[in-house]
């Protein structure tokens, strides 16, 4: 982390390394919430234009990660809630990116990732956060600004429900 970001001044410079720094973790949380690329860079960019704009009163490097994937998570859910109410295009209509090499099973892989874009906005953030940012259940209560309990207690609700989906999609392979 820059110099001038941990004494709490805004420099170009400086920010233009923070965004470097973090700029992969912001976007992959954006994506993999909203499943929509364009989205995605533009929920980062307005992110980025926050940060800026707060970027003074961030106080270590630690703060402003944490500033940044609390921002984001927010971001998203508010995304999905705007959606609901001025729905687009169905998450079907949208051509999913071709696989990564060395994926085992890219049928199944997309299946899971259409089943956790099912989950209600806020179980699909915990998801997301536990699952792909691998924080643990204090951080994600910490982001959120939840109890740990509700996290708990939520990400188990949501794992039940893609337990309880996925079965119903493996019964209907047989």
């Amino acid at each position: 982390m820059p110099e001038a970001v941990k004494a709490g001044t805004v420099d170009r410079i400086d920010f233009a390394e923070v965004v470097r720094e973090h700029q992969a973790m912001v976007f992959s949380i954006a994506y993999h919430f909203l499943h929509d690329r364009p989205a995605a860079e533009e929920l980062a960019q307005d992110v980025f234009l926050q940060l800026y704009r707060n970027l003074g009163g961030l106080e270590s490097p630690e703060h402003v990660t944490h500033w940044l994937r609390r921002v984001t998570a927010n971001r998203c859910i508010d995304v999905c809630r705007r959606r609901k109410l001025m729905p687009r295009i169905g998450l079907d209509q949208i051509p999913e990116p071709s696989s990564p090499a060395g994926v085992a099973d890219p049928l199944l892989e997309r299946r899971l990732r259409q089943l956790v874009a099912s989950l209600p906005e806020k179980w699909r953030a915990l998801v997301i956060l536990r699952y792909q940012e691998d924080l643990d259940n204090e951080e994600i209560a910490a982001l959120l600004e939840m109890p740990v309990g509700t996290v708990k207690s939520q990400l188990s609700r949501a794992l039940d429900l893609l337990r309880e989906k996925a079965s119903r999609f493996l019964g209907e392979v047989e």
